[in-house]
Formats: C-alpha cells, structure tokens, sequence
C-alpha cells in the first residue's frame, strides 16, 4: 500500500541476478536466450544498481560474450553501476560475465581467472585398432574431419585449432583490459592462470573483499530491497524430462567445475 502514498520514498531496490552454472546453450546452461528476460526486467525496476552473484567455471564463449554485452548496453541506457559477486569460481567464461561489473567483489576463497581458450577431446585410435575396427572417411573438404578422435592426431590439425582458438583469446583478452583497464597489474595475466581471493584483487582482476548482502546495505543503506533473479527451468526439465541430455550436460559440468576442485 506504501506505494499509493504521495511523496513516500521507497528503499532502495537492488536487483540480484544469479548467474550458476556452465555456460552454453545445453538446456540449464547459463545462455543469453534464457537469460534475456531476466536481464531486461531486472533494469526496468529502475534499481539503484543491479548485482550479479556469480558461480561458474565457464563455457562458451559466444554466450558468455552476449550475454555480458547484454548487461553492459543496459547499465549504460539506464545508467545504473553493476557490481558483481563471486563465490566459489569466476573462471574463464565466469570471469568474462564477471567484468560486466563495474566493481568485482570476492570472497577470501573466490577463484577467479582462466582467462584463455581450451579445446578437448578424445583419442581412440589404438583402441579401434585393437578391436580391428577401421575408421572410413570421406570428405569434401580438407578439414571436413578436423581433430577426428577416430584417427590420430595431426600437426595440421593443431594448428588449425590453434588458429582458432587465437582470435577468441584476443577477443577475451580485450574485454577484460576494457573493462579493468588501469587496475590491471603488469604480470602476464592471460596465460589461463587462476587466483584466489587476496591475489586476485591485488593483480587487479578484482576490486575488494565483499559479500552481497553487508555490501549492499553499506552503500544503501540497511533498508534496501534485495530482489532475486534466476534463470528458469525448462518445463521438461521441471518434470524430469530429456533424462538423456541433462545427464550429457551434467558429465561436462562436473569436469568443468573438476578443473577448480568443486
């Protein structure tokens, strides 16, 4: 009723986006389509800033670069700061969401980083081989059966990948010194290192020690309004269906998140 009130002035309204999870466009993965409406009504609250809580080892690097624009284009049309909060892991396209931020907050055990581009697979020549199983390929198109896990590994193929892989590093690399800019440390920090807590605000990749909630009440005030956000489940998933694909999705979170021990 408070709002049907002339002159009576409301809290202060701070959204909170939950950011969780893999990245990608896997049916719970973390993706710029889901995410959209989520976004987009966390701005139009006219907040006073808008937090994200961040928990997530990475993924792909489109989604992440969308939907870290997305963020971005927003702060700006609405002029509203953006902080952000990781807890256990802000790495690789984590930390890409991360550094939609204007300030970066972290706990003493945050892992944050990973700021390069992996690609993986299996080999399994040998394996057919003693089976006396042969691969046949024919392709039109020389890298039509580029890094085939079916036949062995080749020179050329590495560095086509390589190939690859460097304008998405570069691409990677000029968002984050975009967006840090001068409180970037002169240590190499692109060679996919982590760091945690402490070291990670000392090089600059963060801004301090905080958590949401003290946070957010010392800038304003112990009145304001934290409103969550997430993404939604998808309604197949929500009654237990595509048991095949999340379980394919689950197998790739848990060796992304493997990576950082959790």
């Amino acid at each position: 009723m408070m709002r049907f009130i002339p002159f009576f002035k409301r809290p202060p309204l701070v959204p909170v986006i939950r950011l969780q999870g893999s990245i990608g466009t896997g049916r719970n993965a973390l993706s710029d389509a889901a995410l959209a409406p989520v976004i987009e009504k966390a701005f139009r609250m006219k907040p006073a800033a808008v937090a994200l809580v961040i928990n997530s080892p990475g993924g792909s690097a489109v989604q992440s670069s969308l939907i870290a624009a997305r963020i971005r284009r927003l702060a700006l049309e609405k002029g509203v700061k953006v902080h952000a909060f990781v807890e256990d892991v802000a790495a690789s396209g984590g930390y890409w969401l991360a550094c939609a931020g204007d300030e970066i907050w972290v706990d003493d055990s945050s892992i944050l980083g990973s700021i390069g581009v992996i690609f993986a697979s299996f080999g399994f020549p040998e394996a057919m081989a003693r089976q006396g199983i042969e691969r046949r390929v024919i392709t039109a198109g020389t890298s039509k059966s580029l890094a085939d896990p079916f036949l062995p590994q080749k020179p050329e193929d590495i560095a086509r990948l390589r190939a690859l892989q460097a304008p998405i590093h570069a691409a990677f690399i000029a968002h984050v010194k975009a967006r840090r800019g001068a409180k970037l440390a002169e240590a190499d920090l692109f060679n996919a290192d982590v760091w945690v807590g402490q070291q990670a605000v000392d090089l600059g990749l963060a801004d301090g020690l905080a958590h949401l909630v003290p946070k957010m009440k010392s800038l304003f005030g112990d009145k304001v309004r934290l409103v969550p956000f997430g993404q939604k489940r998808g309604l197949l998933s929500r009654f237990g269906l595509g048991v095949a694909e999340n379980l394919m999705q689950s197998v790739e979170d848990r060796a992304l998140w493997a990576r950082y021990g959790l």
